[in-house]
């Protein structure tokens, strides 16, 4: 009797565990956006031509974009539906579409990682890929405010 009560109260901690963890998502998911946003916002300067083309601003943006977006899809677990008011429930619906999108962003910055974009005409190219990620999954997955 001592161990079905035990294992009913490892499952309990268990589960409280998840939920705690689940709960907050929401701070976490805003920031990594910002992180994303904001590359995309030096990148965009760059594009149209209010920031000098530099390299390594081009580069840092890649990356963080690269980086940032191969673990957001891990800020959505199953329980934290309710942190965000931007998060569609669409997200848990159709969980493998929402890592596909992202995905896909993180390889198309990959890959202008690996042939960095050269001058403001190529960061501007590149932020019409980058954009149509991030627009594809936004219509999918985002609740606008």
């Amino acid at each position: 009797m001592k161990m079905k009560t035990l294992a009913i109260a490892a499952l309990c901690l268990l589960s409280a565990t998840a939920v705690a963890t689940a709960a907050g998502m929401g701070e976490s998911r805003e920031a990594t956006m910002k992180k994303i946003g904001g590359a995309m916002g030096a990148l965009g300067a760059i594009a149209k031509g209010e920031k000098p083309y530099d390299a390594e601003t081009v580069k840092g943006a890649l990356t963080t974009i690269s980086t940032e977006i191969k673990t957001f899809p891990d800020l959505f677990p199953v329980g934290s539906e309710k942190d965000s008011e931007e998060a569609s429930p669409k997200i848990w619906e159709a969980m493998d579409d929402f890592k596909a999108k992202a995905a896909k962003l993180g390889g198309d910055a990959d890959e202008l990682l690996a042939a960095l974009p050269a001058d403001q005409a190529a960061v501007g190219a590149a932020m019409g890929k980058l954009g149509g990620d991030c627009q594809s999954c936004h219509e999918s997955f985002r609740i606008k405010k």
